[in-house]
């Protein structure tokens, strides 16, 4: 006997919660990147700071990267249809792997700007930033560091990996304001070539958080199991389910943020199909309670010898 049970997505409540955590998360992102990259344009004009208008180039690159996670979010939350039985949890995956590319060539682009500089030599003609992209930077940092928080921390209460990708390219975006300023201090200081060191610094640390992201985003779409901790916790809450004598199966996979479980079990072979139905319902039932990042359960039953004996 076979039993599917398809966890609805959500309840009605939580998708309002959903809806208004995502709009707040995208509000903060693109009106805070917005007002960054005007002041950092300008005080790296005024200040005469190379370094600062790269860095707010990059805070421009952030307010693109907000509208892919929150595109890829929002087409990720609708309901399963006709062409998508499964949903559409897979999408914000792909939203967060075009993030982690968008990281990866903002990083690699920091550092080569910055090897081009040091293997120049031309160290003298590097001019000598102002007051003004000083202060520009220690903003910045201050700003970046805490739409960081902010955007991880609802990202995981929602499990977004699009959303969370979007706060490392905040975290990013601060390291980068970091190189800003180490640069500005040490041209200042008479050592201009300080900046584009801390360039190709800054670039190993962003293109890490590319890296992460992206496989984190490809094991989601490859449907990598949950893992053996994960599937032991399960198995636990199985067994603990009065009549099921044993587990014969369990497969878990990632679908997005989702996760499908499919499932043999074994009862005593001579329950009607009526109560290995109900079991099947209060085993399901249980599973959903202890794990909410569960969508999807097949369960199948199988007839015990052990019932037997």
């Amino acid at each position: 006997m076979t039993i599917k049970h398809a966890k609805t997505n959500n309840c009605d409540s939580r998708q309002v919660s959903e809806a208004a955590i995502i709009r707040n998360l995208s509000l903060v992102s693109l009106i805070g990147n917005v007002i960054l990259f005007g002041f950092k344009l300008f005080a790296g004009i005024a200040g005469n700071s190379g370094a600062m208008i790269s860095d707010a180039i990059h805070s421009l690159s952030d307010v693109f990267t907000t509208l892919i996670a929150l595109i890829g979010v929002n087409v990720s939350k609708r309901d399963a249809d006709h062409s998508h039985p499964y949903g559409h949890e897979r999408l914000e995956c792909v939203a967060a792997l075009a993030l982690g590319i968008v990281l990866f060539v903002t990083g690699i682009g920091v550092g080569k700007a910055g090897l081009e500089n040091i293997f120049s030599g031309n160290y003298e003609t590097l001019t000598i930033p102002g007051t003004i992209a000083l202060a520009a930077a220690i903003i910045s940092i201050l700003g970046k560091e805490a739409m960081y928080r902010y955007a991880r921390y609802y990202a995981k209460l929602i499990n977004s990996a699009a959303f969370m990708a979007d706060a490392w390219h905040h975290r990013s975006d601060a390291l980068s304001s970091v190189g800003s300023l180490i640069g500005i201090v040490g041209a200042m200081l008479g050592f201009p070539v300080m900046d584009s060191v801390a360039s190709v610094v800054i670039c190993i640390f962003i293109v890490k958080a590319a890296y992460d992201i992206s496989k984190d985003a490809f094991a989601k779409m490859l449907d990598t199991s949950c893992g053996e901790d994960y599937e032991k916790k399960l198995t636990e809450v199985i067994l603990a389910q009065e009549e099921v004598l044993g587990v014969d199966m369990l497969r878990t996979r990632m679908f997005g943020n989702r996760v499908y479980i499919d499932l043999e079990i074994s009862m005593d072979g001579d329950k009607s199909l009526r109560e290995a139905h109900d079991v099947a319902e209060r085993l399901h039932k249980s599973v959903e309670q202890r794990f909410s990042d569960v969508k999807h359960i097949m369960i199948h039953v199988n007839p015990s010898d052990l019932a037997a004996n």
